[in-house]
């Protein structure tokens, strides 16, 4: 037995050891080829508010598992910074119609956003009200109204009335950005503080979207600018609204895959606009960021398209198991690897292909955007859909990645942790999940890879995994009858029935 033990220490041990090698190899990557020491303060809060969503997620309970998913669905609606950034800059149009691609993107960005961010609260609220009971104590929220107003109004008289600085005071409200959306994934674990974290959630990204509109008026935005946000924000905040509001207890679940699929869209959106207004100014970290943006949007998008159609019911839940399936995907990988190489060194492609490096460079970013929205689609059409809560949280997690991108190509500390946020606590909630539902967590992030597919000659037949667990009608009666306690966990797939 202490042979065994000591057996099991050395594995665990040098699982660790591989995991810190592994980190330490990224760091010391990262700091040999950043050019900026702004990039290593980014490195820091995006390194601390992991360590934060990785820790806060762990106390989460089962229960609650769903209301964390749309929650942090919708704080990942801080896409719509890169949005609002994005019609600040450049030359900015004299009408409310957009000028340029740049801006056209950057208001794609913003109006997806908004929808996903009021459509996605108001599910979460949906979601936490199920669990309420009728001889739970009332809620007064609206007493928050007090600090709120209080940050809010601060950094209107900084931009107003020129009270400090109002690139610091924007930095503080940003600050409290972060700790309200940290706090709100806390809050979710326990039942008598959910409800307090969604509201926490929703004040975090209020104050981020404030803080957004200080940084646009230091970098000089029109009131036109401002008038083109109001309009796309109140816009998307009512489409949301709207189709959140009709949304019974059984469609909660799909209706959070919908919302999400317009976070990639809105993350593709803003690293394109981002680099079609500035081409040929950018170093290379700041073009792999838009380049991994970009494809992690992708996936993102189709892959929750794909969840929303066969939790609703409008795909069928068998996974898709086409011939050669893993080859397909890595197939797709290597595409996606060489339009990378081909984007960041246009040289390596212009004399095979007799393309100029600017023209090269946008097929890159169209292939990757093309190829990954395919990957998706497969890795997901490749999942059953029981599995699909957790793909949803796999996509949650992809999603954070993406704003992480998009906070180091806009240079946005805030965007860069709420990224690491959403990041580590989507990966850690799809491991907790996968563990309690004995699925292999890297077979169900690989769209099934490592499992059987049909060959391609064309057989086909009925193949049957794990354990069958068989019982009549007369035994579960028996069993009843027998029990001094019996306990009727209601989930989804009862609520469903």
């Amino acid at each position: 037995l202490i042979a065994e033990r000591d057996e099991e220490q050395l594995q665990s041990f040098i699982k660790n050891t591989g995991t810190a090698t592994l980190a330490a190899a990224a760091l010391l990557a990262f700091g040999l080829t950043t050019d900026s020491p702004d990039s290593i303060a980014l490195m820091s809060t995006f390194a601390l508010a992991g360590l934060a969503g990785y820790q806060v997620v762990w106390g989460v309970a089962p229960a609650l598992h769903s209301p964390l998913m749309a929650v942090t669905n919708a704080i990942s609606g801080m896409t719509a910074v890169g949005g609002m950034v994005l019609l600040a800059h450049g030359t900015q149009a004299e009408g409310l119609i957009p000028n340029s691609p740049s801006h056209w993107m950057g208001a794609v960005a913003t109006l997806l956003s908004f929808i996903n961010i009021a459509g996605g609260f108001l599910v979460s609220g949906k979601m936490l009200d199920l669990f309420k009971r009728p001889d739970d104590p009332k809620d007064y929220f609206e007493l928050y109204a007090l600090p709120a107003s209080l940050l809010v109004a601060g950094l209107a008289g900084s931009a107003y009335a020129g009270l400090g600085d109002l690139s610091l005071v924007s930095g503080s409200v940003a600050i409290a950005s972060a700790i309200c959306c940290i706090a709100g994934i806390a809050g979710l674990a326990n039942q008598e503080t959910a409800r307090t974290g969604n509201v926490l959630g929703m004040a975090g990204v209020g104050f981020g979207l404030a803080a957004t509109t200080a940084d646009m008026s230091l970098a000089g935005a029109s009131a036109t600018t401002f008038e083109q946000v109001g309009l796309l924000g109140g816009a998307g905040s009512a489409i949301g609204a709207v189709l959140a509001s009709g949304v019974g207890p059984t469609e909660l679940p799909q209706t959070v895959a919908a919302f999400h699929s317009l976070v990639g869209i809105a993350a593709m959106a803003g690293a394109a606009g981002e680099y079609l207004g500035n081409p040929g100014d950018l170093g290379a970290g700041t073009l792999s960021a838009i380049y991994l943006a970009i494809f992690i949007g992708g996936i993102t998008a189709t892959g929750s398209m794909v969840a929303f159609g066969k939790l609703a019911g409008m795909l069928a839940p068998k996974p898709l198991s086409l011939p050669g399936r893993d080859q397909l995907n890595l197939s797709m990988l290597a595409l996606c690897a060489g339009g990378m190489a081909a984007f960041l060194n246009p040289s390596l492609g212009t004399d095979v292909l007799g393309m100029d490096p600017e023209a090269l460079r946008l097929a890159s970013l169209g292939l990757v955007a093309g190829i990954s929205s395919l990957l998706g689609l497969h890795l997901t059409a490749s999942i059953g859909g029981a599995d699909m809560p957790v793909v949803i949280t796999i996509l949650n997690s992809y999603s954070g990645w993406a704003l992480c991108a998009e906070g180091f190509l806009l240079g946005n500390a805030l965007l860069a942790q709420i990224g690491a946020l959403i990041g580590f606590s989507g990966a850690i909630l799809t491991w907790i999940m996968c563990e309690a539902m004995g699925r292999d967590v890297v077979s169900v992030i690989l769209g099934g890879a490592g499992t059987d597919a049909p060959a391609a000659t064309g057989e086909s037949g009925a193949q049957f995994e794990g354990e069958v667990k068989i019982a009549t009608v007369d035994n579960v009666g028996e069993t009843l009858a027998e029990a001094n306690n019996i306990i009727i966990v209601p989930g989804y797939g009862l609520a469903v029935a």
